[in-house]
């Protein structure tokens, strides 16, 4: 047997200590059937499905189902750490680190359902529709109604305990459980899974390996880019090569013609003033050779000759080649000094 607000209308009406729940029944039917339908809504792929490149096989369509081993709780809230809490606090209960849960925030307490990962074997795309009974969800009304969920003669029922604000999860077949629930003093709330939101089951060791396909994957893609641009660096730079020689080769061609031109100038320049200053220092020598005079130095400065000699004082005026200017004063071996710039 079902129960739901439908049945107990009466009952509400008598205790005025219970708050009202929405009752279809004092709906008109008219009113009813122009009322628009509530459409659930769907799990969305999250940012680590699409960072790991899996939203396309993202499952939006999931199963509603009742694990067998069904735990709920709540604990204190710390901001920031809830995940990690409601992990720890679903672990400890379950006796292993494989589980999944889903939780909620309600001010300083963080409610929660949990289930080993073993007991979805038969259901792994799956969701646990008293979630949806959880507060701040779609089918949350407030802690003295009781949340029920029946299906495959299977029933389970969430609820508040009205003395310790505790969370209380029953879970069984139906024709044993829904005695029992009907034994309580309560609103009863019947969970349809056509129109509740649904709520998906988190796993902490399924989203770090998500994660971590995550971060290969852009360690992977990362390295193509980079090496894609350093292909397309090298080939711009290659393209930009070619370009510059051939735009270069003229210049290379005159840059060569005019150094052929200059060495060959200096070349020429050189061995004609060699040969210039040789004939003339030969000069000098032997006319000095002949009057018994003595070249002392014999110096180009900036393609300027200078030469000085020693004579006898009776060529002060010069002789033959030796054409200069006698300097003031004698040598020890009473010889002139001359000085001549040609």
């Amino acid at each position: 047997m079902k129960f739901d607000l439908k049945n107990i209308l009466n009952k509400q009406k008598n205790d005025a200590s219970v708050p009202e729940a929405p009752d279809s029944a004092s709906v008109p039917a008219d009113a009813a059937d122009d009322a628009p339908q509530k459409i659930p809504q769907k799990p969305k792929p999250t940012l680590p499905d699409r960072f790991s490149g899996e939203a396309r096989y993202f499952n939006e369509s999931l199963t509603p189902y009742l694990p067998g081993e069904l735990i709920g709780g709540g604990i204190p809230y710390v901001p920031g750490m809830e995940d990690e809490a409601v992990w720890n606090a679903a672990s400890q209960a379950c006796a292993t680190e494989k589980v999944h849960y889903v939780y909620t925030i309600e001010g300083e307490r963080v409610w929660y359902l949990a289930c080993p990962s073993t007991s979805l074997a038969s259901a792994p795309d799956s969701w646990c529709p008293l979630a949806a009974a959880l507060p701040g969800n779609s089918e949350f009304w407030d802690k003295q109604s009781v949340y029920i969920y029946e299906k495959d003669g299977l029933a389970s029922a969430l609820r508040w305990d009205v003395e310790t604000g505790r969370l209380q999860i029953f879970f069984g077949a139906a024709r044993t459980i829904l005695p029992r629930i009907q034994s309580m003093e309560a609103n009863f709330i019947t969970i349809n899974p056509q129109i509740a939101d649904v709520v998906p089951w988190k796993n902490r060791q399924l989203r770090s390996e998500q994660l971590s396909r995550g971060t290969a994957r852009m360690l992977v893609l990362s390295g193509i880019v980079v090496s894609l641009g350093l292909l397309g660096f090298m080939f711009l730079q290659y393209v930009g090569l070619n370009l510059m020689n051939r735009n270069l080769e003229a210049v290379r061609e005159e840059s060569e013609t005019a150094s052929m031109d200059l060495l060959q100038k200096a070349s020429n320049l050189s061995q004609n003033d060699v040969l210039k200053h040789t004939a003339r220092l030969q000069q000098l020598l032997d006319d000095l050779g002949q009057i018994d005079g003595t070249l002392v130095r014999y110096e180009v400065k900036g393609g300027r000759l200078e030469w000085e000699a020693l004579v006898t004082a009776g060529y002060s005026k010069g002789v033959l080649s030796i054409q200069g200017t006698a300097q003031p004063g004698i040598e020890p071996d009473g010889r002139i000094r001359m000085k001549g710039t040609n």
